[in-house]
């Protein structure tokens, strides 16, 4: 099943003259890299080790009503399989992202570079599979989401939104000033990645309809910046394959992932840092 919708401004592949070169992306890399890696430490360093336990939920038999009752009655229940240390979770999406910088600077530029000119990036989008999956975690614990299982499926639906943000580009990475790009794999990877927001939402708004409502004011604060961040991703692809402006340059594009993903981790790794696990 192939989606097409045809852009008037579509102009090709033709470069725009940006001033940004592959020498400059080399360059972004080092920094941001070497950004990541820092504040990976940093946050290491400084944060108190605030744990929050992921449990398995599961069906047990409940005593007193199977004894009231005469039958036998199932109830839910939960178990403590660890505790999750918040520090390290931000810790490790930072690290996650300085290692890929730093590969597409030095071991695995050759190939960075010659993808960048067909239109594509396979490491970012790996990258992002791993660390935007990681900070979507961070942001649902936070929420109060601690059940395994829950975790996990907003680790993979994340992951799968990433995913397909590498297939938009594998399919559309040689197109022809005529060819109008194919969306299909951008409409599943924007649909995917709602579903995670939706349930985090769905536990806020539990907490204050069912419970006592207590939810930090830094929560929200998280939820709202980085729905707005995550969405500008999909906002920088729109730009790129509408070859809006300066972004008819695929290059532009490249280094706007930079941005907004040093940005968004940043942003979320302190406003926990400040909410959460400061001394």
């Amino acid at each position: 099943m192939n989606i097409h919708f045809s852009n008037p401004f579509t102009s090709g592949p033709i470069r725009q003259n940006t001033n940004v070169t592959q020498q400059s992306l080399r360059k972004w890399n080092i920094v941001l890299a070497t950004l990541h890696a820092l504040q990976g430490i940093v946050v290491l360093l400084l944060s108190t080790d605030r744990t929050f336990p992921i449990v398995a939920s599961f069906l047990t038999k409940d005593s007193l009503a199977s004894d009231a009752t005469g039958q036998f009655v199932l109830a839910p229940a939960t178990h403590v399989l660890f505790n999750l240390n918040l520090a390290q979770v931000v810790a490790v999406f930072f690290f996650l992202s300085a290692i890929a910088h730093a590969l597409m600077a030095t071991k695995y530029r050759r190939r960075y570079e010659n993808d960048l000119k067909n239109g594509i990036n396979r490491l970012r989008w790996f990258e992002y599979s791993l660390s935007a999956s990681v900070m979507m975690v961070a942001i649902a614990v936070l929420s109060g989401v601690y059940d395994a299982g829950s975790l996990v499926m907003v680790f993979a639906l994340t992951a799968i939104m990433s995913l397909l943000g590498l297939v938009m580009e594998a399919h559309n990475s040689k197109l022809t000033n005529k060819q109008a790009p194919n969306w299909l794999s951008f409409i599943v990877g924007s649909v995917a990645g709602v579903v995670p927001w939706l349930v985090v939402a769905g536990y806020l708004v539990a907490t204050n309809v069912f419970g006592s409502g207590n939810i930090p004011t830094f929560v929200y604060w998280i939820y709202g910046t980085m729905f707005v961040l995550f969405s500008s991703f999909a906002v920088n692809m729109y730009l790129q394959y509408t070859k809006r402006g300066r972004w008819g340059d695929y290059y532009f594009g490249e280094r706007g992932y930079m941005v907004l993903s040093l940005v968004a981790k940043s942003l979320l790794a302190w406003q926990i840092f400040f909410g959460a696990l400061r001394p």
